[in-house]
């Protein structure tokens, strides 16, 4: 299960560069179910994501790099590739906020995501002041659908 909220990102935090970070690329083979190809750094999946916005089942499983470009051919639309920083938010010790800085296409797009334990942690939330709007219920910002069309950033 993933409970996760989502902001769209104006001025991220000082220093974020220098935080862990992840290279990502990944591509859908299906929107309704998601059906999403990833490779992070060296490691490949193929995830199944169900409908929802803040609430969805989430099945990852492990591909080689063969099976990932053999299913990256058959992706439709566009390859997303992003640099995703690990940031800790002191606020909560437990959680880590997950900052996207996109690349490519949509170069300047900025999303932060956290993941919670429960529905109830994810109510409870108060985001720091860098995340910006949220966009978990909008849906406008699902990798899912920036991989099919341009959104407007404005």
């Amino acid at each position: 299960m993933e409970i996760e909220r989502k902001y769209l990102v104006q001025n991220p935090p000082a220093g974020y560069r220098q935080m862990p970070c992840l290279q990502i690329e990944q591509a859908y083979l299906c929107t309704a179910p998601v059906v999403r190809i990833r490779r992070q750094d060296d490691e490949f999946y193929l995830t199944y994501k169900s409908e929802g916005l803040l609430v969805r089942e989430e099945y990852n499983l492990p591909l080689t790099e063969a099976s990932y470009s053999h299913l990256l051919e058959k992706a439709d639309g566009i390859v997303l590739t992003k640099r995703r920083y690990l940031i800790p938010l002191p606020e909560y010790p437990s959680l880590t906020a997950e900052m996207d800085v996109f690349e490519g296409e949509y170069e300047g797009l900025i999303l932060a995501e956290v993941e919670f334990p429960s529905r109830e942690a994810a109510e409870d939330f108060s985001p720091p002041l860098w995340f910006g709007r949220e966009v978990t219920f909008s849906g406008e910002y699902q990798n899912s659908r920036l991989a099919s069309a341009k959104p407007d950033r404005q």
